[in-house]
């Protein structure tokens, strides 16, 4: 039996070696027609994959018991994700793989999201479905069976950390910000989704797109490190914190650093929906 396990990328050829045994899960979406990613996956996806959708399955209420907005995208409470894991049948010594059709974007969610339950074992399929189906990989129409009935992912000590508003809004002017949106958001330019247009003061501007290459894989983890560690500068990589519209394309920054060999940052789930909700934080805009 094999003891090779992943917990960055993985390729489509290296999949194929692994399965049947990976739990593979798509999380495809698409945030124009949110009922996309699932329609996607029932025409066609690799034998045997569940599906997670980012609304229903990977996210939380966006409004807390205190009535205090939480962001468009909130986590779940890691008993309801424990239970939606089980549902998938992963444990401990699962190898999971998660991939979308978006450039990693989702599954590298995923992927941090399995970190912070404490997962060790999963990896982000590079290059996604494209690469799966051009390296000669099957896909097929038939429903998956959820797992057979266990116990939820046991509790686990987090591999991923997490900031939130009060902690970070304490922090500004110390802490590195990468914020993953795309340019025109970043600067102010247009705010299709939030209260505010702009910037978390002091934050440094990287595009989760830039992380890869034109294929749609990541970069080489050199080159990624070359363009990412100007970003964090002297200070420790701990210190580092990401966020984005809803802490979502955050975690592909998080990830690419990761593969860069510069791990251990921080995730800011609530990222510009929840700051830019209220009024009484700072804003920043232009480049």
């Amino acid at each position: 039996m094999t003891t090779t396990h992943y917990t960055t990328l993985i390729s489509a050829e290296q999949l194929r070696a692994l399965l049947p045994a990976a739990i593979v899960i798509d999380c495809r979406f698409d945030l124009a027609d949110v009922a996309a990613g699932e329609a996607g996956w029932r025409e066609g996806h690799i034998p045997g994959s569940h599906f997670l959708d980012l609304d229903r399955d990977l996210c939380g209420p966006k409004t807390g018991a205190d009535g205090v907005f939480r962001g468009r995208h909130p986590l779940p409470e890691r008993a309801a994700f424990a239970a939606t894991l089980a549902r998938c049948g992963v444990t401990p010594a699962s190898q999971v793989v998660a991939l979308d059709a978006q450039g990693g974007m989702y599954a590298a969610h995923l992927w941090w999201m399995l970190r912070w339950m404490g997962h060790e074992r999963v990896a982000v399929l590079d290059g996604g479905l494209a690469a799966w189906t051009a390296a000669g990989g099957a896909l097929t129409s038939e429903p998956t069976a959820p797992a057979p009935a266990t116990s939820p992912y046991p509790e686990r000590t987090p591999l991923a950390r997490t900031i939130d508003a009060t902690a970070l809004a304490a922090r500004l002017g110390r802490a590195p910000l990468i914020d993953a949106r795309a340019g025109e958001r970043f600067r102010g330019d247009v705010e299709p989704l939030h209260k505010a247009a702009g910037h978390i003061p002091g934050a440094l501007n990287r595009f989760f797109k830039d992380n890869l290459a034109p294929d749609g894989r990541f970069k080489p983890a050199a080159q990624l490190r070359a363009e990412l560690a100007p970003l964090v500068g002297t200070q420790p990589v701990s210190e580092v914190v990401h966020h984005c519209g809803s802490g979502v394309t955050a975690c592909h920054n998080l990830f690419a650093m990761e593969i860069a060999g510069l791990a251990g940052s921080q995730l800011y789930p609530g990222s510009w929906s929840e700051w830019s909700a209220d009024p009484s934080r700072p804003v920043a805009q232009g480049a």
